[in-house]
């Protein structure tokens, strides 16, 4: 049996494991994780998510839904482990971190060609592999890869947002409701607080003027942020109204305690099944913990807040993938070396499972002396790929899946038509796609996605 090396056992790493082991390959997972810790992760949990709970939304023609929809098709490891730890999130598809680690887990150990093994790798292997270490790899592979590419480095900066005990939020204050979405209301799935103009200035005053934890000296050198996970103390700096644009926008909110719209607003969505974990919304942070516990508690509602696991913010790394990588994601100099998830620049947790699905497909078809194949840059998986291998080197940033990757609709059509169009396109092309390379495809799932 055909041996693949995977480095990595986050939500590519995994992704990329059981494509080619469902592919009759016998794979090695490698997980440094609990031998060697990283800032962000705090289990040794397969797939542990860092950041929020939500995979986005599960709206057919919406980019993250339509991503789903495909992958779900091709059949996806992440997403099936996502959909049976679902939490309530209106159109948005949110788990309970703990089960749906715990399931990946169970998939992956339970599975008959896959070797799960708990130790740091240090050095690329000769033989056929699959790099998934994400954006806090190890220096001493950082270091292995960069002297295999010659290159310098990209990085960017990714902050977490707090969560806090559900029985400290103020219900007699805060309430339940979510936005309207396309006219159609959800199911009130979010906690809102709602500030008036007096509030909402006290509250980006302290935001602005907290106390940050000091970045370490090779941060220092050049703290950019990631614009799609910035931090909201930066956020705020951007201007006395910046946030109310932003996280605590309150349109498609009504404040029952007044009948009208709120001034500004911070929501709260559910991060585990039994509903005693809620995240706050957008507000990732890089405030010292005694400060986000003060500033954070002027905002109405959480005035007692519990906090269950306070903001922090890590620096990220990836590789300059339109310099490195073919569209297949195999190194440009070496077939049989693979690259997948956040560490090549595809931004979000569907983002990266989708390019490490990719990368265990081609890896599997390689060793069973199958060409890798591109997928079309008609399908939103196909799309990013092409996007992250296919950029402007000199300016590359992170991408995470939106329509703005695919070319415009031959005919003239309203948003929410050309992204219906869009997403139809999609679908029959992916359809097609797997048909003609002999990728199983399960029509009933990829409908699911778009329907849930």
């Amino acid at each position: 049996m055909k041996t693949l090396t995977v480095i990595g056992g986050g939500l590519a790493g995994t992704e990329a494991a059981w494509q080619a082991a469902q592919r009759g390959v016998h794979v090695k997972l490698y997980e440094m994780r609990p031998q060697r810790t990283t800032p962000a992760h705090v289990t040794d949990n397969l797939a542990e998510l860092v950041c929020s709970n939500s995979l986005g939304s599960l709206i057919p023609h919406k980019a993250p839904g339509l991503l789903k929809a495909e992958m779900r098709g091709l059949g996806s490891l992440i997403l099936r482990c996502a959909s049976e730890s679902a939490v309530p999130a209106g159109s948005s598809l949110a788990v309970d971190r703990d089960r749906f680690a715990a399931l990946v887990a169970e998939a992956i150990t339970t599975h008959s060609h896959i070797e799960l093994v708990r130790e740091e790798v240090t050095h690329i292997p000769d033989d056929a592999c699959i790099v998934a270490t994400g954006p806090l790899t190890s220096d001493a592979l950082a270091t292995e890869i960069a002297q295999l590419s010659g290159r310098k480095y990209l990085y960017f900066y990714d902050a977490l947002s707090p969560i806090v005990n559900a029985d400290s939020i103020d219900m007699s204050i805060a309430f339940r409701q979510s936005r309207h979405d396309d006219g159609e209301l959800e199911a009130g799935d979010y906690i809102n607080c709602a500030l008036d103009k007096a509030e909402y200035d006290a509250f980006v005053a302290a935001l602005v003027s907290a106390e940050q934890i000091e970045l370490r000296d090779f941060e220092r050198e050049d703290a950019q942020f990631f614009e799609g996970c910035m931090p909201v103390e930066v956020m705020a700096r951007r201007g006395a109204d910046a946030l109310r644009f932003g996280p605590m926008r309150p349109i498609g909110l009504t404040d029952p305690r007044t009948g009208r719209r709120p001034y500004a607003v911070v929501q709260l969505r559910q991060d585990n099944l039994a509903g005693s974990l809620w995240n706050i919304v957008g507000f990732q942070t890089n405030l010292r913990w005694r400060e986000q516990r003060r500033v954070l508690r002027m905002i109405p509602g959480l005035q007692s807040a519990e906090f269950l696991r306070y903001g922090m913010m890590h620096r990220n790394t990836y590789i300059n993938a339109p310099q490195l990588l073919h569209p297949t994601l195999q190194w440009r100099l070496r077939a049989d070396l693979f690259f997948a998830g956040q560490i090549v620049g595809v931004e979000g947790y569907t983002g990266n499972a989708g390019s490490g699905m990719v990368a265990g497909i081609n890896a599997a078809r390689m060793l069973h002396g199958k060409p890798p194949v591109i997928f079309p840059t008609k399908t939103m998986l196909g799309a990013l790929l092409h996007y992250v291998t296919h950029a402007d080197a000199k300016h590359f940033q992170p991408m995470k899946s939106n329509f703005g990757l695919f070319e415009p609709p031959p005919q003239n059509l309203g948003k929410k038509d050309r992204y219906m169009w869009y997403a139809d396109r999609a679908l029959t092309t992916m359809r097609r796609f797997a048909r003609d390379n002999e990728i199983a495809w399960d029509r009933e799932s990829a409908e699911k996605a778009t329907t849930s």
